[in-house]
């Protein structure tokens, strides 16, 4: 008798240049937006040393602590592993690798930036990912 075969995780690659303030949003939404039901990576083609205060800030204003991320390099494993790639304005400095879905999501770099422009961009993400979620799991929602 046959096992019937499970439905598998679909995974997301956040990059911007840095991986300290969009994609760790990015990040953080599609964590509290899909639980346990989408596999969440996130990575930087230049990596900061730590995740952007006034993003961790403006995270924790909507629930969502993001303070224990550390910006991470991206790398072909991660990259190849990943069913959607999604870049954040780094354009020529994120890799292309083939056979991915790639989204690039126009939005303003919050380094930088007062908290009150972060909060937009914070906002941004969340509509950008919500409507990924509905594409990828549209069961999965936790947090409409």
């Amino acid at each position: 008798m046959s096992t019937p075969a499970r439905p598998t995780t679909p995974s997301v690659l956040f990059v911007c240049v840095h991986n300290a303030g969009r994609s760790q949003m990015a990040a953080g939404w599609l964590r509290h937006l899909a639980g346990n039901t989408v596999e969440v990576r996130s990575a930087g083609s230049e990596p900061a040393d730590h995740v952007n205060p006034v993003a961790v800030d403006a995270m924790r204003e909507v629930g969502i602590d993001i303070t224990a991320e550390q910006p991470k390099l991206l790398d072909w494993d991660t990259a190849e592993a990943s069913d959607v790639i999604i870049t954040m304005g780094c354009g020529d400095a994120c890799p292309v690798f083939p056979g991915k879905r790639y989204e690039d999501w126009k939005l303003t770099d919050p380094a930088g930036q007062p908290l009150s422009v972060v909060r937009e961009v914070r906002d941004e993400i969340r509509q950008y990912v919500a409507r990924l979620l509905d594409e990828l799991a549209p069961d999965a929602r936790i947090d409409a």
